[in-house]
């Protein structure tokens, strides 16, 4: 399958699972979430979720919620795009952000000592 296609498609279910998280009624599953990639296989039967939060606090329940709400999740999913099979999801958290943020914090101390 051509990386072109790939790209569509893992973009394709990003967007779509983006607003079929806020449809999900476990309370675990709650605060400002944001898919942040897919990363889906050739065949299409995995795909690796990253997901990302604001408040990182409890971001494992948050996975455990969104493990849980796989199976909805997958079948809306199902639905919504024309695909030949739903790949089975796999939530990962992503901590990109968190990261990004740090290396910002550490370039403005450094600039601030002057020796950036």
């Amino acid at each position: 399958m051509s990386a072109t296609r790939m790209g569509r498609i893992n973009e394709e279910i990003q967007r779509t699972l983006s607003e079929l998280i806020r449809t999900v009624k476990d309370p675990r599953v709650h605060g400002l979430l944001s898919i942040t990639a897919v990363d889906t296989t050739a065949d299409l039967k995995y795909a690796k979720v990253y997901v990302s939060s604001l408040d990182q606090s409890d971001m494992k329940e948050v996975l455990k919620g969104l493990k849980s709400a796989s199976g909805y999740l997958r079948r809306e999913l199902g639905h919504t795009l024309s695909l030949r099979s739903t790949p089975e999801l796999t939530f990962l958290q992503d901590d990109s952000m968190v990261k990004g943020a740090h290396i910002l914090q550490v370039m403005e101390d450094l600039d601030r000592e002057g020796r950036l």
